[in-house]
């Protein structure tokens, strides 16, 4: 397959005025209103290995990768099997999503690739970066199929075509913004956060062009984001113990202080099929896993789990079965069943 790349200039948005309202601090609730949701854990076989980041398939199997362990590999839950697959030495993988015909992409994080995994062989498709892309991140589809992808290291943003392998390289305007999570709204508009300054920030598919958005809050660093089906983007603040809502049509900013509080440090983060909001408090002791709902404003899920050396850094919701999916530093993959 042909691989060639493209180094894109980013272009930036004009300058937009901002409004915030404060959402209201975590109250006290009645114990049936945070009653806990079942969580079970998986332990993987490799120790110290930090498994993260898994991604359910057709078939059900969950595919995870060993970032510390270098390797990829799967859980079949219903039968405690995992299988792994070994990948080039010094890759370190940071993030996997699996396509519609079952194959796996995985973020080479040090070696500066995105790989391609055939399950039914073990064969490997490489997709080297162009130079100024040192460090892919965290990988997610757009509606085509093709792949965007951050390099926080790097300071790029890049989409992979996963037909022709061209890879264009989105350079973010700001210095040192560390571009972090990132996901694709319904209208095919992209969305990460910048993780190394307060600001989130968009890409036109079409045009390429990168828009900025200061946050609020100057010490603000959102790590993870999610978008709902309004067209809200929701992020957490990691150093702020705060769960944020942009508007992107209003260039409002509304913000709710987490049940952990301010040392709370959010970082996990998914919305389920009725745009509730989950992320995980990994600075409280055990972890938290957290539920918001939109609509009435509220905190209404808090689970603890896991020994306190936990961290959790990406979930997935798998929406066939209404579950989250996660691993932990603590070296397992756990399943979280979300209520009705």
């Amino acid at each position: 397959m042909p691989i060639s790349s493209a180094v894109v200039p980013a272009l930036v948005a004009a300058t937009v005025a901002f409004a915030i309202t404060r959402g209201p601090a975590a109250e006290p609730a009645p114990d049936t209103a945070y009653a806990p949701v079942e969580i079970r854990e998986w332990t993987v076989p490799w120790e110290r290995s930090r498994p993260r980041d898994p991604f359910v398939d057709g078939t059900g199997r969950v595919w995870f990768v060993g970032q510390a362990g270098n390797y990829i590999a799967y859980l079949e839950p219903a039968a405690n099997n995992f299988m792994r697959f070994e990948i080039d030495s010094g890759t370190h993988p940071h993030n996997l999503i699996v396509d519609r015909a079952g194959a796996v992409w995985y973020a080479g994080n040090r070696n500066g690739m995105i790989g391609k995994l055939d399950p039914a062989t073990g064969a490997i498709t490489r997709y080297p970066m162009p130079a100024e892309i040192r460090d892919p991140h965290t990988l997610v589809f757009d509606a085509s199929g093709d792949i965007w992808f951050t390099a926080q290291q790097s300071g790029y943003v890049g989409r992979l075509s996963t037909k022709s392998g061209k890879v264009d390289a989105l350079q973010v305007p700001t210095p040192n913004a560390r571009p972090y999570g990132i996901v694709v709204d319904r209208k095919g508009t992209v969305w990460f956060n910048e993780f190394g300054v307060n600001k989130l920030a968009s890409i036109d598919p079409k045009t390429l062009a990168i828009s900025e958005y200061d946050q609020p809050h100057e010490r603000t660093r959102g790590r993870r984001l999610v978008t709902t089906s309004d067209g809200a983007v929701w992020y957490v603040d990691y150093t702020r113990g705060m769960l944020g809502r942009f508007d992107p049509t209003t260039r409002r900013f509304e913000e709710w202080t987490n049940p952990g509080g301010v040392n709370s440090m959010p970082y996990a983060m998914a919305v389920d099929a009725r745009d509730r909001i989950w992320f995980v408090e990994a600075g409280v002791k055990p972890n938290r896993l957290v539920g918001f709902d939109p609509r009435t404003k509220e905190f209404f899920s808090q689970t603890d789990f896991g020994p306190p050396s936990n961290t959790v850094r990406h979930m997935y919701y798998h929406a066939a079965e209404h579950e989250l999916w996660f691993g932990t530093d603590a070296g397992t993959i756990a399943r979280a069943k979300l209520p009705d």
